[in-house]
C-alpha cells in the first residue's frame, strides 16, 4: 500500500474557504487568468503558478565551530577522567 498523507480537517476547511472565497494566498494559492494558463500551455501543475520556495536560515558556521570545540574539550576531559579511573584499577599503566 502507498503511503500518502492524509487531509486533516483544518486543511480541508482551507482548502475549501480558499476556493469558495477564490482567494489567492502567498506560497499557497494563486487565481490563474485564462491568459496565464493559455501562456503556460493550459498545464495546470501547482508550481507553475505558486511558488512554494521559502529560504532556508543561514546558518551561523562560526557559532557552530565554537559549539563543536566545547563538545570536543568535554570528550577530551571526560577521556582523561576514564583514563585516570582505570590507572587507580591498574587496568592501564
Amino acid at each position: 500500500m502507498k503511503n500518502q498523507k492524509q487531509l486533516r480537517p483544518e486543511d480541508i476547511y482551507k482548502i475549501t474557504e480558499t476556493v469558495i472565497h477564490r482567494k489567492a494566498v502567498d506560497k499557497y494559492s494563486h487565481l490563474a487568468t485564462l491568459e496565464e494558463v493559455i501562456e503556460n500551455d493550459y498545464n495546470l501543475n501547482i508550481p507553475r503558478y505558486v511558488d512554494t520556495f521559502e529560504e532556508e536560515e543561514p546558518i551561523d558556521l562560526a557559532y557552530i565551530q565554537g559549539q563543536i570545540d566545547e563538545v570536543d574539550a568535554e570528550i577530551a576531559k571526560a577521556n582523561q577522567t576514564l583514563a585516570n579511573h582505570f590507572k587507580e584499577l591498574g587496568v592501564l599503566k
